[in-house]
């Protein structure tokens, strides 16, 4: 049996002049388009709003996200405790 070991990263969202913003702790990109970038991360899942949005770096690896555009909005849903009572993430989010 193979035994995983989690290593739990920092989460960091630097933001400069709503125009160009750093994401650290990203765990996975779940969406993009010009107006909505929607990301899970290490606390919780990440919807950034916009306009003219793009995914300038993205490293998994180092769980690593740039982003550039017009940031409107950013906002910040915990799914963990939906994840563990098995509700679906997208439901628990667009209710």
């Amino acid at each position: 049996m193979e035994e995983r070991t989690t290593v739990s990263k920092n989460h960091k969202l630097v933001v400069n002049n709503r125009k160009t913003s750093l994401v650290t702790g990203v765990l996975d990109v779940l969406s993009f388009d010009l107006n909505e970038v929607f990301l899970e991360t290490e606390q919780g899942m990440l919807m950034v709003k916009g306009s003219d949005l793009h995914v300038n770096r993205l490293n998994l690896e180092k769980g690593e996200v740039d982003l550039s555009g017009t940031i409107d909005s950013i906002a910040y849903s915990d799914v963990q405790s939906a994840v563990s009572r098995g509700e679906n993430i997208f439901a628990k989010l667009f209710r």
